[in-house]
């Protein structure tokens, strides 16, 4: 069976777009999942203020990696996001996945959004964990 950084490696050499978004993982363990990445100008919309879907994307990636990090292939099948303060183009955003519960073929989970040491958004979602393993 392949360690949560092995399947972390695999997943993110196809997926494009968390390499747009410049991820990088601070740390990655069964069910739990810490990612980075800097907001540039172009994430940012008509207000100055990074799009709502960047940060999204930033928490949803992290409940992919949270999510698959047990050695089966999980994927979402709810998300929501709560955003509490604006990032803007320079701010470093960090998500941090927990695992909430899991069971055979559902998983829970939780994703905290930081910038500047603050809680800026709260990302929860639900997965379906496939019999497929990594």
């Amino acid at each position: 069976m392949k360690t949560p950084r092995e399947i972390f490696l695999g997943m993110m050499e196809k997926d494009r777009f968390s390499q747009w978004l410049g991820i990088e993982c601070l740390e990655i363990g069964e069910g739990f999942c810490t990612l980075k990445m800097k907001v540039r100008p172009e994430m940012c919309n008509g207000f100055s203020i990074a799009h709502g879907g960047i940060s999204f994307s930033l928490a949803d990636s992290a409940l992919a990696f949270a999510s698959n990090s047990r050695g089966r292939h999980a994927l979402s099948i709810h998300t929501s996001i709560s955003h509490f303060k604006p990032v803007f183009a320079g701010d470093e955003i960090i998500a941090k996945a927990k695992e909430i519960s899991v069971s055979g073929s559902l998983g829970r989970y939780d994703v905290e959004v930081f910038s500047n040491g603050q809680l800026i958004a709260m990302f929860n979602g639900t997965v379906f964990r496939k019999k497929d393993e990594w």
